[in-house]
């Protein structure tokens, strides 16, 4: 059961919450959805554009309606990306995304926080492992290295798998790694999980990490 479902959804409302916070009618639900999609695209698109504020190495973004007002916070991992005489790439990647959602009824307020211990999430995680395979670095050493990191933070146990035509092999398979415990199967185990996909020249690979917090 814990490896045939998604672990956060099989979690909701006990160790996991929703990253939207809001309500509405039942025939408003779906424009509300797709609102927050629009949301979500433009802030990935947008962490491309070349200004002086790098917006990779996002966690999650929350989302939060009220009557008038959507407040965005965005959960930057990388320490690098806050600090001092970057504030003007961060107004700018603000006003950048508001101008997009002028149509909207409602105001868009942004906040970018930064987080304690960037190497503690698998979103972060999965980019960095990304980024050492589109370097060609081997797979075998990106993943010892990921487990590394996260020994510098109070995980309890990391697993990682990467699939599909890895270093280029005419086959495609699957190759795996763990350290520590990883119990999918116990709702009050506190998990964190992401799947990310990677395009390089031999085809899209797929990371899926999951991280083993505490248990309550």
């Amino acid at each position: 059961m814990g490896q045939k479902i998604n672990p956060l959804g099989f979690r909701l409302g006990t160790t996991k919450n929703h990253y939207s916070f809001w309500f509405a009618q039942p025939k408003n639900f779906s424009v509300g959805l797709q609102e927050d999609v629009k949301i979500r695209n433009s802030i990935k698109k947008k962490k491309n554009i070349k200004i002086t504020l790098s917006l990779e190495g996002i966690e999650r973004i929350e989302i939060q309606k009220r009557i008038n007002l959507i407040q965005v916070i965005i959960y930057i991992g990388l320490p690098n990306l806050l600090i001092k005489g970057q504030t003007l790439g961060i107004e700018e990647f603000k006003k950048n995304v508001q101008q997009e959602f002028n149509s909207l009824n409602h105001k868009l307020n942004i906040i970018i926080t930064k987080l304690k211990s960037p190497y503690g999430h698998p979103n972060i995680l999965a980019e960095y492992i990304a980024l050492q395979l589109k370097n060609r670095v081997s797979f075998r050493k990106a993943m010892k290295k990921t487990i590394e990191l996260t020994e510098q933070t109070d995980t309890k146990g990391i697993k990682i798998k990467i699939a599909g035509r890895i270093e280029g092999k005419e086959i495609a398979r699957v190759e795996w790694i763990r350290e520590g415990r990883v119990p999918l199967q116990t709702i009050c185990a506190k998990m964190d999980y992401c799947s990310h996909a990677i395009r390089t020249i031999y085809g899209i690979l797929g990371i899926k990490i999951w991280i083993f917090l505490k248990e309550y």
